[in-house]
């Protein structure tokens, strides 16, 4: 202000256009003050990505250690010696040694390790409780700690819930064990011969006359109708005939409904026999031989299975409706008595089943030059009378392409029709005409029903 002058007070217009403090100051200013809290207290994962791996870690030890504390419950205390919150460190060790240097890492892994098998020794110094069931899932806890921590998570979460699931079972795998006889382990050691030795062993490519054989997809076919049928038979000991004729049925057809329609025909000539639940369960195995046709296909010839399943999906349906209503009428089921099942793991029949299909391999390709589709269709029909697997087999193994997949269906009918007209006589055979009638007309109906089916689908052209 210059000197002399008189101070005048500013006007409204110029306080108006003063600019204030407060906008004076830099933007960076108005910035919340919390921002670096917020920054601070993001979200943890992003912050701390050891995080995640850390807690899968320590979830699967206390998956494990859930069981293992629920199988020790009844234990007195101080006598476990590794339980929910033993098992879930374990795990957490195991995803902390994948995060950290190598040579900590395995002091770490060893100190666990060694925790274990002290255990272990602690453990076994009483008689009755000597198991080294629970240091071998402490290991292996530790490890799929360190599995999961390591990138794969998924893997490690997958072999958790297994090992949790095998631990559980427990009794039940020993229930199991004391079931099987000194015949079926060997059984079982000769299939696991033949499907995890001999089966990779065999060449894949086509050999033989007419190039018809490929011994590795042949060999694999009978592999698994043998694990099949040995499925139906294992279950068919467990159950046993104490469970009833209508279930020794159900089962017993797995392995062979040839063999149940014979059984229970012979039993039809004794005095008195319970003919209703006979029938039943002859209706029940015919049932079951329909359904096994359609899941072998599915699993050998897929391609089939749609004009297949047109075919015998009504005979199915008729044949199950047939046998619930005879089922109702037998009432409480009658003792089953004895069903030769013979072990279809035996050598002999594996064999046998292999070299039937060979022949019947190489005698397809042949009528297949010569006659074309009808030449298989009579082939396939024959080998139903004996062996409905066999004439799934045959099939399969035919090179793509030479049959269409809708007349290769209806070709599979054929031996299920002639294999169902051949039990309905051998039960008349067998029983008499007066007493095996009622238990093969629902064997006829089934036919005459598949027959229908069939021809429909001729006549609309699918085949």
């Amino acid at each position: 202000m210059a000197p002399g002058r008189p101070a005048t007070a500013p006007s409204p217009a110029a306080l108006s256009s003063t600019p204030r403090r407060a906008n004076l100051r830099p933007a960076s200013l108005h910035k919340p003050r919390h921002k670096s809290v917020i920054c601070c207290y993001g979200p943890p994962v992003e912050r701390f990505p050891d995080l995640a791996p850390l807690a899968l870690a320590l979830a699967i030890g206390l998956l494990v250690g859930l069981e293992r504390g629920w199988s020790a419950r009844s234990a007195e205390a101080g006598t476990r010696v590794a339980g929910f919150r033993s098992f879930g460190l374990l795990g957490l060790a195991g995803g902390l040694a994948a995060l950290l240097p190598l040579p900590l890492a395995a002091i770490l892994l060893a100190a666990g390790a060694a925790l274990v098998v002290a255990g272990y020794v602690r453990a076994s110094t009483d008689p009755h409780a000597r198991s080294a069931t629970a240091a071998l899932a402490g290991l292996v806890t530790l490890g799929l700690g360190w599995f999961a921590a390591s990138g794969h998570g998924v893997e490690a979460v997958a072999v958790a819930a297994v090992m949790t699931l095998i631990l559980a079972a427990r009794h039940r795998l020993h229930g199991l064990l004391r079931g099987i006889s000194p015949a079926e382990m060997e059984a079982i050691g000769r299939f696991a011969i033949v499907a995890l030795v001999i089966l990779p062993l065999m060449p894949d490519r086509a050999m033989g006359p007419l190039d018809a054989w490929n011994p590795r997809q042949l060999w694999f076919v009978v592999v698994l109708v043998l694990a099949l049928s040995f499925a139906g038979y294992a279950l068919a000991r467990r159950l046993g005939p104490g469970r009833g004729l209508l279930v020794t049925a159900a089962v017993g057809a797995l392995v062979s409904s040839t063999a149940v329609t014979a059984a229970y025909a012979r039993r039809l000539r004794e005095p008195d026999p319970p003919a209703a639940a006979l029938a039943a369960g002859i209706a029940i195995a015919s049932a079951v031989m329909l359904a096994r046709v359609l899941l072998l296909t599915g699993l050998l010839a897929h391609l089939a299975l749609p004009a297949l399943a047109l075919v015998l999906g009504p005979a199915l349906l008729v044949q199950s409706l047939l046998a619930a209503r005879l089922v109702r009428r037998a009432g409480a089921s009658a003792p089953a008595g004895p069903v030769a099942l013979g072990n279809p793991l035996d050598f002999p029949p594996a064999l046998g089943l292999a070299a039937l299909v060979a022949g019947l391999i190489l005698l397809s390709r042949w009528l297949l030059d010569r006659f074309g589709g009808l030449g298989i269709g009579v082939l396939l029909a024959v080998t139903g009378l004996a062996d409905v697997d066999a004439a799934i087999l045959t099939l399969s193994q035919l090179p793509q392409g030479t049959v269409a997949p809708a007349r290769a269906g209806l070709l599979l009918a054929l031996p299920v029709v002639a294999n169902s007209l051949w039990k309905a006589g051998l039960i008349l055979a067998i029983a008499g005409p007066r007493a095996g009638r009622s238990a093969a007309a629902p064997l006829a109906i089934t036919v005459a029903t598949a027959a229908g089916s069939l021809a429909l689908a001729l006549a609309a052209g699918l085949g």
